[in-house]
């Protein structure tokens, strides 16, 4: 028998992982992170950085009884539409489709990704070529089994410019630039995936090949536009709310768009084991969070999506009441549409950067509950994030920019925002009172969430709030990555784009926030973004509810939850 250590066996990558770890190098989490993303489980994971540290293994659960079966839980959310998980852009609809329809990967409430519809992956050494066993004996609630062919279907579905999935900028190393003439002769570019770039290996096998490496790929299956549906999702109309077919532990029987949606535990043992609600009732409460506030104290409900800071002295005076929390990269960014005029003069952009007191707004909007952020959307609270000099707000600097952008006597044009949650128009209000003192006129438009979204990535200047992603490069991705789906800046810069791609395909940490320094700063400098800050989220509970942990995305994992009744 060899005396050669498990984990010298694993991805080439791991041992060196490890060894960094031992000698001090890396962070206990960004092993954990970087490990599991190369196939190493989580549980191995954490025995060998508890080993290699010092410090506890495995997280333990707070024990909370023993389960009991029944009950109803009610939650108060958005009721969005869900019909397709592929083009939803919401995280409330990815929380509604993910008790019928389910992800390959699952982000814990640790940041660790783990296998969910998956058994396990396996990546190349040179990170191209992703093989994706999946768990065997899952059921569709149609009776059919789940297996490779419904997985190559979701990404031949994602790929497909037609569809118009973020997915595509999630899986660009896939995908390839084709150009094509519109009906006015102009050149149109999309893109359009690889030819083999899926392959069924086997019924319960699939393998993925990219052109570029990418680390992020797991943590890009466990997203809410990655949940998987049938094969047949396309000929029942690509409609979840009229098909309802899934793997998961609930069915749609009743839903009303700003109203309600009835999820029932489908018959028979589901794949993860024993769930235990009978039922999930999602109530709309609206945009008024006092009213959601009424619906706890008078018992109507059970839980809620997300607690608002100016919500939380409320909660905690309701007696039975828990207001749960945890830090995460969810932010809210003002962007500017920088094709358009006067927002493609970068002067002005940097002028308005300057005027901005980040820690000043995270206090007035948000009362300190996060960090400060630093206008490029990666957070400390990722593995691969650099640290820069902080940016401090300069009044007069802010006047000479808008100067030399042409605009000696200053410039007004229209801020648009939603109007719930009630952090981001404070943030806005907050952001426009600060600068006027630069020359910066911003009429502030506080919109319902019923016109702001149809129209969310097409405002010329408006704030738009983005859900926690587990690594540094994912959102930037979705974000900023030329001809993105979710680009709703339109920037476009070949330079950031290359090094996206180089900071995707590198496993070492250290060499990887290298990289990630040079795209923050060129975020940063082209100031197409103000990021007021990092903000901490929370999500109330009542007493009876168990099992419940809050997840970084504030994703509903509801398979487990149970009501001490």
């Amino acid at each position: 028998m060899s005396d050669t250590p498990w984990w010298k066996h694993t991805h080439p990558a791991v041992p060196e992982l490890a060894e960094q770890l031992r000698d001090g190098k890396i962070k206990r989490r960004d092993f954990l992170r970087t490990a599991t993303l190369l196939g190493v489980s989580a549980t191995a994971a954490y025995t060998l950085a508890g080993r290699l540290t010092g410090e506890t293994a495995i997280p333990r659960a707070v024990a909370q009884g023993s389960p009991k079966k029944g009950g109803n839980l009610r939650v108060s959310m958005f009721v969005k539409p869900v019909d397709d998980p592929a083009i939803s852009e919401w995280s409330e609809t990815g929380n509604l489709a993910r008790q019928v329809v389910e992800p390959l990967a699952q982000v814990g409430t640790d940041f660790v990704t783990r296998p969910y519809l998956m058994e396990s992956w396996q990546a190349s050494e040179d990170l191209k070529t992703w093989t994706l066993k999946l768990r065997q004996g899952v059921k569709w609630s149609n009776g059919d089994d789940f297996g490779a062919e419904d997985v190559a279907f979701n990404f031949e579905r994602w790929l497909d410019p037609a569809t118009g999935s973020s997915n595509q900028s999630r899986f660009a190393g896939m995908t390839h630039v084709v150009t094509k003439k519109d009906a006015e002769g102009k050149d149109v570019e999309s893109r359009v995936a690889n030819e083999g770039a899926v392959e069924i290996v086997d019924a319960h096998t699939v393998r993925l090949h990219l052109a570029n490496a990418e680390l992020a790929v797991p943590e890009s299956l466990g997203d809410y536009p990655a949940l998987i549906v049938h094969r047949h999702f396309s000929d029942e109309g690509g409609d979840l709310s009229k098909s309802r077919v899934g793997t998961g532990p609930f069915e749609l029987t009743d839903y009303a768009v700003g109203e309600r949606a009835v999820m029932r535990r489908r018959e028979g043992q589901h794949w993860t084991g024993d769930v235990y609600l009978d039922q999930i009732t999602y109530i709309d409460t609206g945009g008024d969070k006092s009213a959601e506030i009424a619906a706890f104290a008078s018992g109507q409900i059970d839980i809620n999506d997300r607690t608002g800071v100016e919500q939380i002295p409320a909660m905690q005076q309701i007696p039975g009441l828990i207001v749960h929390d945890t830090p995460t990269a969810q932010t809210g960014v003002a962007r500017f549409k920088v094709t358009e005029a006067p927002f493609d003069n970068k002067k002005l952009r940097q002028a308005f950067q300057a005027a901005i007191d980040h820690a000043r707004i995270l206090d007035l909007a948000y009362q300190n509950n996060g960090i400060p952020g630093e206008d490029h959307h990666v957070s400390p609270a990722h593995p691969d994030y650099a640290e820069l000099p902080p940016l401090k707000q300069d009044i007069e600097l802010s006047k000479k920019l808008l100067a030399e952008a042409g605009y000696p006597d200053g410039i007004e044009f229209d801020f648009v925002c939603v109007n719930s949650p009630q952090w981001e128009p404070n943030t806005c209000q907050a952001i426009v009172e600060m600068v006027r003192a630069a020359g910066f006129r911003l009429n502030l438009k506080v919109t319902p969430g019923e016109t702001y979204w149809p129209r969310w990535d097409d405002w010329p200047y408006s704030f738009t709030s983005w859900t926690h992603r587990a690594l540094g490069t994912q959102v930037p991705n979705l974000a900023y990555r030329s001809g993105g789906v979710w680009n709703e800046s339109s920037y476009s810069n070949p330079e950031y784009d290359a090094l996206l791609d180089q900071a995707g395909g590198t496993i070492d940490v250290n060499e990887r926030i290298k990289i990630m320094a040079k795209l923050e700063k060129i975020l940063q400098d082209d100031a197409v973004i103000t990021q007021p800050f990092w903000r901490s989220v929370f999500v109330t509970t009542t007493e009876k509810v168990k099992g419940f942990a809050v997840q970084p995305s504030l994703e509903h994992h509801y398979n487990k939850v149970w009501l001490d009744t």
